[in-house]
């Protein structure tokens, strides 16, 4: 346990250090160095993103001519060079809200979305996948064909869900688990690649 709170509070350290407004900044960096999710000139829709280290980070990788967008239930801070709007994804007028302020569709979706934790284990875990399943359902609508896709899981139960409902429609789908994750948290990582498009723009 030591162990794990010494990487916890190294990887704080490192974000502070380097001006990442999250430690979990180093878990999507990672993810990409590894399945290469996220390229030079994507444009990149991050949801859940507040307080903003994935909006860095996705800034980062795609350079001065890439287009990030991050959305939130809560209010962001503004970052230079990055829109966000504040919206509930839960929202039946969610999608329509975000396309009417960002008519474009996405090379790259991402979702490290969690609730307000309660300390109730299966209540917490069904509300995580059910707002990842949201996240999925969003992304069928707003990404390119093609494209790429990556969603925080609480493992448990449901998990399955999420992959199989993101195996319909991507061509690959795997999982991932950083170094800077906590080992023993239940969260993890589905990578998606290859959006097949069936569904793109469709209500």
């Amino acid at each position: 346990m030591k162990i794990e709170n010494a990487l916890r509070d190294e990887y704080r350290k490192l974000a502070k250090d380097q001006g990442f407004r999250s430690r979990s900044a180093y878990k999507l960096l990672e993810i990409n160095n590894k399945k290469n999710l996220i390229k030079p000139n994507d444009t990149i829709l991050d949801i859940g993103c507040a307080p903003g280290g994935w909006l860095q980070v996705a800034k980062k990788i795609s350079g001065p001519d890439g287009t990030i967008v991050g959305i939130d239930i809560n209010p962001i801070r503004p970052i230079m060079g990055i829109s966000t709007m504040q919206v509930d994804i839960e929202d039946k007028d969610a999608i329509e809200k975000i396309r009417k302020n960002f008519p474009y569709s996405f090379d790259v979706v991402l979702s490290d979305l969690s609730p307000k934790v309660s300390g109730i284990w299966h209540f917490d875990h069904e509300r995580q996948i059910s707002l990842t399943l949201v996240a999925l359902q969003i992304s069928s609508k707003l990404l390119k064909r093609g494209g790429n896709a990556l969603f925080k899981i609480f493992d448990g139960t449901h998990s399955g869900d999420v992959r199989q409902e993101a195996a319909k429609i991507f061509l690959k789908v795997s999982t991932s688990k950083p170094k800077a994750s906590r080992q023993k948290s239940s969260e993890f990582y589905i990578v998606c690649s290859s959006f097949k498009g069936k569904e793109l723009n469709q209500e």
